[in-house]
């Protein structure tokens, strides 16, 4: 399959992320998002990103127009996906609002378009079951920040056709990232294993046991994670974390799973991770600092 003409929906951290390597790889690229402002925003993301690597000497001016000219905002769907070989939803983890917009692109998308979901832990199958071609859907989940991480984990449900598997390895593969095939189980197999490493960390913390930044240079110089469990907790997002962590519970009936009291603190008030400003770490300079008033004197998390 040929791919041309791309369409992401959604414009947040991740689906301007996609966007941007789309665009970069040379397809007519389409961002769409419901909201103006948040339309804005992600195609702002994406500009400063392209700044930065001019100042930085990684890319060039003229990089940037050629990636540019690529790249249209959309805030209607139907415009957005007309004769779009390749959609990527990207929006919030919700069942419902996927579900929903799946049955949107069902009726809108041409009938040869591969439908991918941006999700990290819900079932690829419920989503394809929302349209009436659930051979064209498959999982597609890239990692934060998109443009730099090379990893995209494709997820197969029962009824993926191979020829949508291929497509999207193809497809991966121009856009520059190594391909990974899973199984549609609760979590795949990178969240699965990445919520639990930071749940066990953020337990660590509460705990006592060392400072966030200790116990992510352990992991980094210790085990050559390329970011401690913590720092990429706040990356992802808390609220994303939590909300994997939730989905893996009541798939698998599992307390193992549960999200740590800190965790949910850190949700409940806001403090989301690198996003909202602070999480784990304070991230208003830019990069990680210490939050020493996390723990109270004990070193245990405050309540």
């Amino acid at each position: 399959m040929n791919i041309t003409t791309v369409a992401v929906i959604g414009a947040g951290t991740m689906g301007a992320g996609i966007a941007q390597v789309c665009a970069q790889t040379g397809w007519a690229t389409r961002l769409f998002d419901a909201f103006p402002d948040g339309l804005e925003r992600g195609m702002n993301r994406i500009d400063a990103f392209w700044d930065k690597g001019i100042a930085r000497g990684k890319t060039t001016a003229e990089q940037k127009a050629e990636w540019s000219a690529n790249l249209q905002p959309f805030n209607d769907m139907a415009q957005a996906v007309e004769g779009a070989d390749m959609i990527i939803e990207a929006v919030p983890e919700l069942p419902e609002l996927k579900a929903s917009i799946f049955a949107q692109l069902d009726e809108l998308a041409p009938p040869h378009a591969i439908l991918g979901t941006n999700t990290s832990s819900l079932s690829i199958a419920d989503i394809a079951a929302a349209t009436s071609r659930p051979e064209r859907v498959i999982g597609m989940h890239f990692f934060n920040p998109v443009p730099i991480m090379k990893l995209l984990e494709l997820v197969r449900h029962s009824s993926t056709s191979s020829a949508t598997v291929a497509a999207a390895e193809a497809a991966g593969q121009a856009m520059g990232k190594t391909t990974i095939l899973v199984k549609d189980v609760p979590g795949f197999a990178t969240s699965r294993l990445g919520v639990v490493l930071g749940n066990e960390a953020i337990r660590m913390l509460a705990d006592g046991v060392a400072s966030a930044k200790d116990i992510d240079t352990a992991m980094v110089l210790g085990y050559r994670h390329p970011m401690g469990p913590l720092a990429l907790s706040d990356l992802v997002g808390l609220d994303v974390r939590r909300d994997i962590l939730l989905n893996l519970q009541a798939s698998f009936g599992d307390d193992a799973y549960e999200p740590h009291p800190l965790l949910e603190k850190l949700v409940a008030e806001g403090s989301l991770g690198k996003k909202s400003g602070a999480g784990i770490y304070d991230w208003s300079s830019g990069e990680p600092e210490e939050r020493h008033h996390l723990l109270d004197e004990k070193g245990h998390s405050t309540d």
